[in-house]
This record gives structure tokens, sequence and C-alpha cells, in this order.
């Protein structure tokens, strides 16, 4: 995979474009956030998370979606079980994957973070090929942007807490930190 930091767009992944984004108020991306997702909950692989961030979830088909087909979200970046990695949002853009939130005293954090949507959920381990793929994506993003920083890397937990709870305790900070640090990330 490669990022151009000109167009936002990786190249050598899944593109599944989103319309659920605006401009960046200031073109800002300085934070990361880690999220985990499943449609329905607990299910893997169904293509739902596409179709929620695509405005197309059939409401009808499961009664968890009834209570969420009215929502317009996204993120920038899913990476699924496997390892697959799929964009919905450039990075130049603002994805709708924050909600009300806060990091170091600022309110908004969709304005300049980034999100990325792990398949999964807050009661199981994510998989070997996730880290690979997470880790991969994070060293391009930290790359083609300087304001981003290692430090600068936390969960929906830590923007929204007590609203959100991914990307839940089976995430492992030490292990993604230390594949991180092992090539000098700043």
């Amino acid at each position: 995979m490669q990022l151009d930091p000109v167009t936002g767009w990786c190249a050598g992944v899944q593109h599944c474009p989103s319309p659920n984004f605006n401009a960046r108020p200031s073109g800002e991306v300085s934070l990361l956030v880690i999220h985990n997702i499943s449609l329905p909950p607990g299910q893997f692989g169904t293509g739902k998370v596409q179709q929620l961030f695509q405005n197309c979830l059939p409401g009808d088909e499961h009664p968890y979606f009834a209570d969420i087909v009215h929502l317009r979200v996204s993120a920038h970046f899913l990476i699924e079980r496997d390892g697959g990695v799929t964009q919905f949002v450039g990075c130049g853009e603002r994805a709708w994957h924050a909600g009300v939130s806060r990091f170091d005293g600022r309110e908004g954090c969709n304005d300049f973070s980034l999100g990325i949507e792990l398949e999964g959920t807050d009661e199981q381990p994510f998989t070997d090929a996730q880290y690979s793929s997470l880790v991969a994506l994070t060293r391009q993003l930290l790359q083609a942007y300087p304001e981003l920083s290692v430090q600068r890397i936390c969960g929906h937990s830590d923007i929204a807490p007590g609203r959100k709870t991914d990307p839940g305790p089976y995430f492992d900070w030490a292990r993604m930190r230390a594949a991180l640090s092992e090539r000098g990330e700043r």
C-alpha cells in the first residue's frame, strides 16, 4: 500500500468512497483515532460496514440495523480480520467517525483526525493480519502528515470517554507502539 499525500488516497487498497465526509476547516491532520466495528455486532466479513458507510445498509435485514440505518457516518479506513484495507474517505477530507469528542483540550476531533476502523469487538482480540496492516498504514500516515506522531494516536474511548469504549480492552497498544518504534517512528 502506498499513500499519495497529494490526493490522500492509498494505492494498493480497496476504495469504497463514502458520501459521508466534508472539507476539513484548516486542512490539519494531527490525530489518529482507532475504532472497532462489526455489523451485525460480533459478525465479521459481512460487507455491512461498507454498506453503512455508503448509506445503503438494509434496515430490515437485522434488528440492530433498524437502529443505525439513519446514521451518516464514515471512517477513512477499515481493516478487516484478514488484514484487507478499504479506504472510504481521502485523508485530506473530514470523515465522520469521532462524533462528539475532545483531544488535548480541543473539541470536534473529526476536524483534525484520521479514523481507522478495525473489524472487531470489545470482547475479543484482533488478528495478526490486522496489526500488520495497521502498522503498515500508520507508518504511511506518519510519513505523510508531519503533525501526526505516535503520541497522537488514541482510541475512540480516549476522545469520547463514557460514550465510546472502542477499540476495547483487547486492543494491544503496546504491540502497536513497539512495532512502530522498531523503525524509529516519531
